[in-house]
């Protein structure tokens, strides 16, 4: 096995845009582990990706996707013609299938299905019988077992077998003749035992069991907290399904936590960083209407004593709304900026790019949640001017906040400060300084010439 090489993710972007440099980089790629490769794919703009995974020998491709985020792989899947997607999922086994199931189309599914063998099936229609959040649906069926009948010379004999790559493979799980789970023994236990005595007697009494139908990250939980290298996971009859490795749980409480923080700015953790302009946009302006609704039950708190007021100070009913709208914009793009730096997966060869991209999707949201704020302005305060200035002031305030969304966190990482934690206050800073004075500069320059 060749020795896996350091992964640098800005040489192999940078490398991606040389064709000088195409073959040499397709060869490192080869060398790196399915989730490192996954991660250099999606540190690449659209093109450049789809190039260097075509390149890859099929059983990597798939490697790739599997390990990819659904975002990313679902790009990669929407460039590719029927032929191609094919030829694809003629190498895939019960758990490529599993793991790309929701962005196979149907036909190809059952195609795939078509030339599984009769237990493949089976493990298939068992795997399927519980919710994609289950851990019955994602068991690993790459394990050792053995029948509680055996002796220790056939425990050493699987160990023995085992390939030098594979991983995990330190414990032997015990079933009866039904198949139901009697235990799991750790290959350590076994050293110096007389190869002729029952295995049975050296079963680990303290290793937990994952219940299929406990949610992932549950499961995961108790396998990372475990002590063991993987876990049984059984159905409700206590049969085995198969196991939990350590590695897919730390990966599997990873991913929870970069959920919980991306939700927390109300984008999926799922998101290429790459995606289309028109795909991000439609995500990200349902969450700018979400903040729109909160930020009108402001306003509207405040125009409750509009009768007492004269005109002028409708500009201070509506100023959260500019300010909110531009702050929520921002930290959108922010947030998505500070996750590829964390990953390394942006680079000053994409830096333009992500900035463009940045721009534009903001444009297209000012666009049109400035139109639609403008429209319920005109109906609120019966001004054409007044809806003017505040659905100009929206979009002016929203493409702001995507340069600083952008441009922040690339500043603050250049200079030794953490953009997670200092990030957010200077996008909340810039967005309302800008946003009152465009919108406050606006108004004066209009009502009050």
């Amino acid at each position: 096995m060749v020795e896996n090489q350091h992964l640098d993710l800005e040489e192999i972007v940078r490398d991606s845009f040389d064709e000088d440099e195409f073959n040499q980089l397709l060869t490192r790629l080869t060398e790196l582990e399915p989730a490192e490769l996954a991660l250099a794919l999606e540190s690449m703009p659209l093109e450049q990706r789809l190039n260097c995974w075509l390149g890859l020998a099929p059983e990597d491709q798939i490697d790739a996707l599997t390990h990819m985020r659904v975002d990313a792989r679902e790009n990669i899947f929407k460039q590719l013609d029927d032929t191609q997607l094919k030829t694809l999922v003629e190498e895939m086994d019960v758990d490529a299938l599993l793991e790309l199931l929701d962005e196979l189309p149907q036909r190809l599914y059952d195609y795939a299905c078509s030339r599984l063998d009769a237990s493949q099936r089976r493990w298939l229609e068992t795997a399927l019988t519980y919710d994609e959040d289950q851990c019955g649906r994602y068991a690993d069926h790459d394990l050792l077992i053995l029948n509680k009948n055996a002796k220790v010379r056939d425990a050493i004999r699987l160990f023995q077998n085992v390939p030098d790559d594979a991983e995990y493979q330190d414990t032997v799980f015990v079933i009866d003749r039904t198949g139901r789970y009697a235990g799991q023994i750790q290959a350590s236990n076994l050293l110096g035992r007389a190869s002729h005595l029952p295995i049975e007697g050296f079963i680990d009494e303290a290793a937990p069991v994952v219940e299929g139908q406990l949610d992932l990250d549950q499961g995961s939980e108790i396998v990372a907290r475990s002590g063991y290298t993987a876990l049984a996971v059984v159905d409700a009859d206590d049969k085995l399904l198969g196991r939990l490795s350590i590695g897919e749980a730390l990966e599997n409480v990873r991913r929870s936590l970069e959920s919980q923080f991306m939700h927390t700015a109300g984008l999926d953790e799922e998101e290429d960083l790459f995606a289309p302009v028109l795909t991000s946009t439609r995500r990200r302006a349902l969450w700018l209407g979400v903040n729109l609704i909160t930020a009108f039950l402001a306003a509207n708190t405040i125009g409750l004593f509009e009768a007492t007021l004269e005109q002028v100070v409708a500009l201070a009913v509506l100023m959260p709304i500019v300010a909110s709208m531009g702050g929520i914009a921002g930290s959108q793009t922010l947030t998505l900026i500070i996750r590829g730096l964390a990953l390394e997966q942006i680079t000053p060869q994409t830096h333009m790019l992500l900035l463009r991209k940045a721009v534009a999707i903001s444009a297209l949201n000012g666009l049109l949640w400035g139109s639609l704020i403008a429209a319920l302005t005109l109906a609120w305060f019966n001004s054409w001017i007044i809806c003017a200035v505040i659905g100009l002031a929206v979009l002016i305030n929203i493409i702001i906040s995507a340069f600083a969304g952008v441009l922040i966190p690339i500043w603050m990482k250049k200079v030794h400060i953490d953009p997670a934690l200092a990030g957010s206050v200077a996008l909340t800073a810039i967005t309302d300084m800008t946003g009152f004075f465009v919108f406050l500069g606006l108004g004066s320059l209009f009502l009050l010439a």
